[in-house]
């Protein structure tokens, strides 16, 4: 080959070589013409129900209402949008040459802008490359990627796109939000009016948007209407109405029914469409509702209320209302649901499960009910009265505080501490020596997401144990789920012993709270077949602060709260008469559910006493109780004796003092002094145990004398009269002897003695004292206590 051909041929090569790599960058630089993220605009946050309805929406921080993309565009906008803008829509690949050549001559012919020419493509990629300058070589960089869109997605997609980010009027930015502002619906919802006045805003929305320049508005949607009538999209009668439908005015406000749920999902979810677990009717009654307790109850300065309503086996949260429609001033922006505030009484159910779970009691086991000092500390009931002893559930549903504070005593604060702690009480985290005995009393604070968290996980274990042959799960306390799409449930694997409570003691402390007094109206509930059976327990906290009601059947949770943010208490705050009737009344929306099924494999049939409620001995009347199945036994009766008797049976006797064969051997219910000086004032068959004949040894009766006021270590404030007389201090003890002699001694002198009634009043100087009752038997019982004049004199 001569030299001069081979060089030809290499130079021919050559070029070949960089021709293909021109075409290989040009192909590069086209392909990334076109960046991967098209839009960067801030979009609204918007939350829908389960059923897709919009329940609130949060405008994007530009100030802009711009919904999230969409996937799918209406039939009827579709057709409307691309008969007004780009006919041959579905023909082109991103550019219309034909259109583009018209408008090109037409601009140059009249020296300015008059059309256009751009496809919905071209529009498209415009939308993204918002601020640009518009030029000719502005219009070939859109027509260049315009041509790369298409490549990249669909038909569908691009006008998709183009519906998300099309501005229409003022600081609507989309479809969707269009939709909603012009016409309050869903742009499928929409007429083909509504389309066709949606479709001709983009085109000019500076200039045309509703309640502004209505004739050239309707000139346009007309305009269009007719366009699509002509391609027999529409009928004629479709036409006609269409013609005749008003023109949108005044923007609707975007619907804000859920308010405090969007604060919550935007902490996660900002910018984005979320679809919640919130049932969209039960919400708008449950809003109704609040909004009238609260035009109620603001006339007593009670301006804020909260309540949840939960599904108990998925834990979706079926409504949400952080707080009621009241003012900035009584901050109606705090959502109350997820606030730590005091808990009251509401802890109460928690105790006692944990206490029949570990057979520390017994449900009608009889609790103490009499005035106690515990370290300074003096728990009182809310009516301030003392009945000596009630029965553990009696205790819990009518919420005395005295039994309670001294089951948690006997439980011990630190194990019931860490009993919350499984059930999820994060915010319970203090030591327990900071919470005290009063941790039982609302010494602690948790919040409404918190506490029906808690019960959901009560509820939840016990209906997973009925349905599933005894059995348990790791972790039946779960978060509360409230997006539909994203459900984050782990309770983890089986097992044969609970992770909190057993399904026995779940049982008998719900079936317990169904004894709670209903609130006004609803006394009669019992008798009528429409009615559902609810286990509710009511706190009220200190001051009046917090009023609290929870309830629950086997499908639902209920909770409400009641009082003020600004932590302002109120005299007439309580559970029972404020929060309990909104409870009741949230319930009524709910579908009507079922009862617990009877948890069989975790109880057993014991015999009890049928006064005391503990475990039967030889000396009471016994009789047949369910109770929670445990290894370890309560322990028998203590206040039911064996007394022996003359034949008369109106004296004690004994072996020293009457011959066996005359001896009447009785059994007696017979409570310690204290308790029974104040349970015979609330039971009039309790009876004292008769007297010993005076001839009997009665050595066996001592340490039966105790005081009632004051007890060990109190400090007494006393006052003085309207002569300035200090008044005496008036001391009360109780006996259960023969002898009812009580001989009274202060700092060992002796001040007198009583008969029958025993109080002492008692005239002192300020100072620590020893007080000292003693009976004819030889018992005494002696206190230290302290006595200071009251800040008024």
């Amino acid at each position: 080959m001569s030299k001069n051909k081979f060089y030809k041929i290499s130079t021919w090569s050559t070029k070949k070589k960089v021709k293909v790599s021109i075409v290989l960058l040009l192909l590069i630089i086209y392909y990334f013409s076109l960046p991967r993220q098209l839009f960067d605009k801030p979009y609204s946050t918007v939350i829908e129900s389960q059923e897709g309805k919009l329940i609130g929406a949060q405008i994007a921080t530009d100030g802009q209402w711009r919904f999230p993309e969409t996937d799918t565009i209406p039939y009827k906008f579709k057709m409307c949008i691309t008969h007004y803008e780009d006919e041959y829509f579905n023909y082109h690949w991103g550019i219309n040459p034909v259109s583009t050549v018209k408008a090109l001559i037409t601009n140059l012919k009249a020296k300015r802008v008059i059309r256009g020419g751009s496809t919905l493509t071209q529009q498209t990629i415009r939308l993204a490359r918002d601020g640009q300058k518009r030029s000719y070589a502005e219009k070939l960089i859109e027509a260049i990627q315009a041509t790369r869109l298409e490549f990249r997605y669909s038909k569908d997609k691009i006008l998709a796109l183009y519906a998300s980010h099309a501005p229409f009027g003022g600081n609507v930015v989309g479809l969707d939000v269009a939709a909603w502002r012009y016409f309050g619906n869903t742009p499928d919802q929409l007429s083909w009016a509504e389309s066709a006045t949606l479709a001709v805003l983009p085109n000019a929305p500076r200039l045309i948007y509703p309640g502004k320049n209505q004739d050239i508005l309707l000139r346009k949607r007309n305009a269009l209407l007719k366009k699509i009538y002509d391609n027999k999209i529409i009928d004629k009668t479709t036409y006609e109405l269409a013609l005749i439908e008003q023109l949108p005015q005044k923007p609707h406000d975007l619907p804000q029914i859920a308010p405090h749920l969007l604060q919550l999902v935007t902490k996660t979810k900002k910018e984005k469409l979320t679809k919640t677990t919130i049932n969209y009717d039960i919400q708008v009654r449950a809003n109704e509702i609040i909004a009238s307790y609260y035009h109620n109850y603001k006339q007593s300065e009670i301006h804020n209320i909260a309540a949840i309503i939960i599904d108990v086996d998925t834990r979706q949260i079926v409504s949400y209302i952080g707080n009621s429609p009241t003012t900035f001033q009584n901050k109606k922006d705090v959502d109350i649901i997820r606030a730590q505030r005091s808990t009251g009484s509401i802890l109460k159910p928690f105790l006692s499960g944990a206490m029949l779970d570990e057979a520390e009691i017994l449900p009608k086991m009889l609790i103490q009910d009499i005035p106690i000092v515990i370290s300074g500390y003096k728990p009182k009931n809310y009516s301030n009265t003392y009945e000596g002893g009630v029965p553990a559930d009696q205790a819990l549903f009518r919420s005395l505080n005295i039994p309670f504070v001294l089951m948690l005593q006997k439980y011990s604060v630190y194990k019931f501490h860490d009993q919350l702690q499984s059930f999820g009480f994060k915010s319970i985290n203090k030591h327990p020596n900071h919470y005290g005995l009063s941790l039982i009393l609302g010494g602690a604070e948790s919040s409404l997401w918190e506490i029906t968290r808690a019960y959901a996980g009560m509820a939840s274990t016990l209906n997973y144990f009925n349905s599933h042959q005894g059995k348990y799960r790791e972790n039946e306390i779960q978060e509360l789920q409230w997006d539909k799409d994203e459900m984050k449930l782990d309770f983890g694997k089986e097992r044969k012993e609970s992770a909190t409570i057993g399904a026995g003691a779940i049982y008998s402390t719900f079936k317990a709270l169904t004894l709670v007094n209903r609130p006004e109206g609803d006394e009669a509930w019992k008798h009528y077949d429409s009615a559902v059976k609810v286990a509710w327990k009511t706190g009220t906290s200190f001051g009046g602060r917090d009023a609290w009601a929870v309830g629950l059947n086997k499908k639902y949770i209920v909770g409400v709260w009641v009082g003020n943010a600004t932590g302002e208490g109120r005299p007439s705050i309580s559970g029972v008469r404020m929060a309990g009737p909104i409870l009741f009344d949230l319930f009524k929306l709910l579908p009507k559910a079922t009862w617990f099924d009877t948890p069989l494999d975790d109880l057993e049939e014991e015999d009890v006493c049928e006064i005391s409620g503990y475990t039967a001995g030889p000396n009471c009347k016994a009789i047949k109780q369910l109770i929670p199945y445990r290894e370890k036994k309560v322990e028998i009766c203590p206040y039911h004796t064996l007394l022996h008797l003359d034949v008369t049976e109106q004296y004690q006797v004994n072996s020293q003092c009457e011959l066996i064969t005359n001896i009447v051997s009785k059994p007696w219910f017979v409570l310690p002094p204290i308790m029974s000086y104040y349970y015979k004032n609330y039971h009039s068959d309790y009876k004292d145990p008769p007297p010993f004949r005076e001839d009997c040894d009665q050595s066996g009766e001592k340490n039966t004398i105790e005081f009632i006021y004051p007890k060990h270590g109190d400090v007494i404030y006393l006052t003085k009269n309207f002569l300035s007389e200090l008044q005496p201090l008036i001391a009360k003890a109780a006996v259960n002897t023969t002898d009812r002699n009580i001989y009274w001694y202060l700092n060992e002198e002796y001040i007198g003695s009583t008969t029958i009634f025993h109080e002492m009043p008692i005239q002192t100087t300020p100072g620590k004292h020893y007080l000292t009752i003693v009976n004819s038997l030889g018992a005494s019982k002696t206190i230290e206590i302290e006595i200071a004049l009251s800040s008024d004199n």
